[in-house]
């Protein structure tokens, strides 16, 4: 008899929900439970888990893995997809080992390469891979000579978080002085120069921005699955252009992805966005950790996250092809049940433990009750 699979995912995204939906439609009809935790007690993805608890506020990442392992050893995790301090745990990969836990996740050579976009950059045109140009900037006036620049040679600018996740921080400079046009409508990435100057001299510490021409579209976000033998299992680009996304097998995005997979060693899923600079694809970003629309290649026949599962087990898939590329699609929003219980009282560091987890009541609304993804 097959046993059972325990899985793990920490604070992670809403959209995951879809992920967890996959890991139980899997194609051996295997057993998966599945432990969730978060700091929002109405997260969806505590909904849609076997059992949830609260994460602990206020812990430092020392703190947090040894949180993360007394969870894997209490809760007999047997693969762990962490994404919050997930530099923090990786380091700790033997010790969740010696606990019977298998990270779902790259070494810490890997993270911690592609923490800062700017190191990342210089590491992966070392190996061939075009990027933009770019400047590292920390004061006003380094913004203001990097933006010039850029105008001057024809481009808009933008700037980002060197190190950061999810767009959080992206915006569009523009030299448009503030004004009604910029309260009309929903707010935009758009910011005048003049107020970010301003912002960036009365601040008390330097900024650690990268700063880089506005890439366009076609934007394309190659999913990978790469085993600790550094050999790719899976690359598959999905497109997104607007509204409309795709998807996509072609090498002018497959090839520098599978480059950066394998010569990084990313093991485990990753994600490797590309737009358009000029008339050629350059990188933009890469996510250590699973993409947000992971599960959106369910549209091609393709289980990813049981993939990752089986390779974090031991139990290489192989490798892993779309058996078909699915049709052209949008995204929209729907609904997804939170618990109708409350979780326990979340505690910090200095109150104390987690109460235990409640568990999910027999009469829930089953998550996926919704429309189900192929797989």
């Amino acid at each position: 008899m097959v046993s059972r699979v325990r899985v793990w995912l920490n604070r992670t995204y809403a959209e995951n929900v879809f992920f967890m939906d996959q890991l139980r439609r899997n194609p051996s009809d295997r057993a998966v439970e599945i432990h969730a935790t978060h700091g929002d007690p109405d997260s969806p993805v505590l909904a849609a888990a076997d059992t949830a608890d609260l994460e602990p506020e206020g812990l430092s990442p020392a703190a947090y893995v040894e949180y993360a392992l007394d969870q894997c050893r209490r809760r007999s995790i047997d693969v762990f997809v962490p994404r919050l301090h997930q530099a923090a745990i990786v380091a700790h990969r033997a010790d969740f080992a010696a606990a019977g836990t298998a990270l779902l996740a790259p070494p810490p050579e890997a993270v911690a390469l592609f923490e800062d976009k700017v190191v990342a950059y210089e590491a992966v045109q070392a190996i061939g891979v075009p990027v933009p140009p770019w400047w590292r900037v920390r004061t006003a006036d380094e913004l203001v000579a990097a933006v010039e620049e850029l105008e001057g040679a024809g481009h808009k600018a933008c700037f980002k978080p060197a190190s950061g996740a999810g767009g959080v921080g992206f915006r569009v400079v523009t030299r448009t002085p503030f004004s009604l046009t910029h309260l009309t409508g929903f707010p935009g990435p758009y910011v005048p120069l003049d107020l970010v100057v301003e912002a960036l001299r009365s601040a008390d510490e330097p900024v650690n921005w990268i700063v880089m021409p506005r890439l366009e579209q076609p934007e394309v976000s190659v999913d990978c699955l790469t085993g600790r033998d550094n050999v790719l299992r899976m690359a598959i680009g999905r497109t997104k252009n607007g509204r409309r996304r795709g998807f996509t097998l072609h090498e002018q995005w497959l090839e520098p992805a599978r480059r950066i997979a394998e010569g990084f060693g990313l093991h485990h899923l990753s994600n490797v966005q590309f737009r358009m600079f000029g008339d050629r694809p350059v990188l933009m970003d890469v996510n250590t950790r699973p993409a947000g629309g992971l599960h959106q290649l369910a549209l091609c026949g393709v289980n990813a996250p049981w993939a990752a599962v089986q390779l974090a087990l031991g139990e290489d898939p192989g490798t892993v092809e779309p058996p078909f590329l699915g049709q052209d699609y949008t995204v929209v929003s729907g609904a997804r049940p939170l618990r109708p219980v409350t979780l326990p009282q979340q505690r910090t560091a200095e109150t104390g433990p987690l109460l235990p987890a409640v568990p999910a009541p027999a009469d829930a609304v089953e998550p996926a009750a919704q429309a189900p993804l192929p797989l």
